[in-house]
Formats: structure tokens, sequence, C-alpha cells
């Protein structure tokens, strides 16, 4: 065989393989992407998490999918620790905050423990990526006497917004739920039997007999004086009588706390925060508290743990 012949045969060759190798990768990010969706149905159906929640790990892993497809169209194929090791740098290189980035690293570790816990991968290859480390930030709680302050300010009002409010605050302080989680419900999610509150098919979260008596009243009386339409399922109405969202709800909140006097103290999640503590200066176990919280990791409510104890 002359040079050119033999030249000839090996590029034919390297095309060949270039080629053959985009085909098999093409498979296993189709094959990926049915995996994330597999995952994301075993939070929903399994773990019990919130669509909020969902839809985080949806975006997470979807980027980290489209990521892995764009390295391999080059043509050089790569392991998935080396690909998971490109797309931290990547996540650097667009300036994510440090607590997107851990948040979307966890995010990758979930979804290959996933992978296999289900037979589908002999090792996690997120084994040695690096964590970012997240400088968390003091977390900001009320204590009872704050909280009554607050919610004088809505109580001292006779409107049917502020009635609603006062059911709002007292259902976050009792119940520790995050406001896009409140403003999600419905009037089916209030069980006045049981006394709970179905965040969704997974999580349920208990209040007392106080709160259920509040709630009880406002279901058959205050609710109705903001509905125009019977059909709404919305158990938290504006005055249009459409479902309240979280950014009109923080608005509100932050004038009760202008007017109280707690404006460098309230947040969107203080009242959570505020939950978390008490329960764990009652008592209630980590794993439990993590439940009713619904973190997706228990080092999410572990840093509950050193709040609560320092404050006694």
């Amino acid at each position: 065989m002359d040079l050119i012949a033999l030249i000839s045969r090996q590029i034919y060759c390297n095309r060949w393989l270039v080629e053959r190798q985009k085909k098999l990768y093409y498979v296993k990010i189709t094959a990926m992407k049915l995996d994330i969706e597999a995952f994301l149905q075993y939070l929903t159906q399994n773990r019990g998490y919130s669509r909020n929640t969902v839809a985080a790990y949806r975006n997470d892993l979807t980027q980290m999918a489209a990521f892995m497809a764009a390295e391999q169209a080059k043509g050089i194929i790569q392991s998935y620790d080396e690909l998971l090791k490109s797309y931290l740098l990547k996540l650097r290189e667009k300036k994510y905050s440090v607590a997107t980035t851990a948040r979307k690293v966890a995010s990758a570790r979930s979804f290959f423990k996933f992978m296999v816990d289900s037979g589908k991968m002999r090792e996690n290859p997120t084994r040695n990526l690096p964590s970012p480390q997240v400088r968390r930030r003091a977390l900001n709680f009320l204590s009872p006497s704050e909280y009554q302050k607050l919610l004088a300010e809505a109580a001292r009002l006779s409107t049917p917004e502020a009635k609603r409010d006062v059911v709002m605050l007292e259902l976050l302080y009792a119940t520790g739920l995050r406001i896009s989680e409140l403003v999600s419900l419905n009037v089916k999610d209030i069980d006045l039997k049981q006394n709970c509150v179905h965040v969704s098919s997974k999580r349920q979260v208990p209040f007392d007999q106080r709160l259920s008596t509040i709630l009880g009243k406002f279901l058959r009386s205050d609710r109705l004086d903001l509905l125009y339409d019977e059909k709404e399922e919305a158990l938290f109405l504006n005055r249009r009588g459409k479902r309240l969202t979280r950014q009109g709800f923080w608005q509100i909140v932050k004038g009760y706390a202008s007017r109280a006097g707690l404006s460098g103290k309230v947040t969107p999640q203080t009242l959570r925060h505020s939950f978390a503590r008490r329960k764990l200066q009652s008592g209630t176990e980590l794993r439990q508290l993590q439940q009713l919280l619904g973190h997706a990791y228990i080092s999410s409510t572990r840093v509950y743990k050193q709040s609560a104890l320092r404050w006694g």
C-alpha cells in the first residue's frame, strides 16, 4: 500500500472513530435526559419534594446535561469525572455565586447517587468533585414577643385583607412553610380533621387546635369576603379574588414589619427560621425537623442546631 493510500485510510478511520464516538455519546446524552426525568419523578413521588424544589433540580440537571452534550459535540470524549470537573470550572467562569454553584453541584451529586442506587451506574462520578464552601449568613429569628408585635400590626385592622394576613402569619409561624408553599396552598390542602396542612403528597405539617379554629373561621367566613369565583381553589386570595403571589405577600409583610419597628429583622425566611429554632428548643429531632421543613439535605437543617444552642 503506497503512502497516499495509507494516509487516506488513516484519515477515514479517524473520521469513522470520531463519528462513532459522537453517536455513542448522543445515545448516552439521550439516555441521561430520560434518567433525569426518572430522577425527578422519584423526587416527586417517593420523596414528596415540592414543585419549586423539583423545578430547581430540573434546571440544574438540564444545564449539566446540555454542557456535557456541547463538550462531546467537539469530538473530545471524556469520562464523567472529567466532564463534571469541566462543568464546575464553567460555572465558576460564568461567575455564579458560591451558593448557586454549591446547589448545582449538590443536584449533580443527588442525581448520580440515584443512578448508582438504581443500578444504572456502578460508581458515582461526583465522589471526587469538590464542593464550594458556602459562607452562611447569620439567620434572623423573631422572639415570641417580636412575633406578637408583627402580628398585632395586621390584627389591628378589620379589612378582609388584614384578616387574611393574620391567618397567613399564624400559619407560617406555626408550620415553617416557605412563602412559596404558603401561597401555593389550595383550600383542600387544609385538613381540619387531622389538624395538618398537606404541602405535598409526601409531606404533611401538623398544627395545634388553636390554629385549627382560626383556619376554620377563615374558611367559613373571612376568605369568602375576597372570593369572587366559587371555582377558585386558592386558599389565600388578593383583593381581586385571585391567588395571592409570593411577591405580593412579601410586600405586605414588609409593611407590617416596618410599622412594628422590625424592618431589619424580618425577611421572607424569618418566620420559617423562627419555627425551626422553636422546634429544636422543644426537643424535636433533627431528622423530624428536616421532614417538617421539606429539606432535601440534612445539612440544610443542621444549621439550625447551632443557632438553637446559642439562643439557649
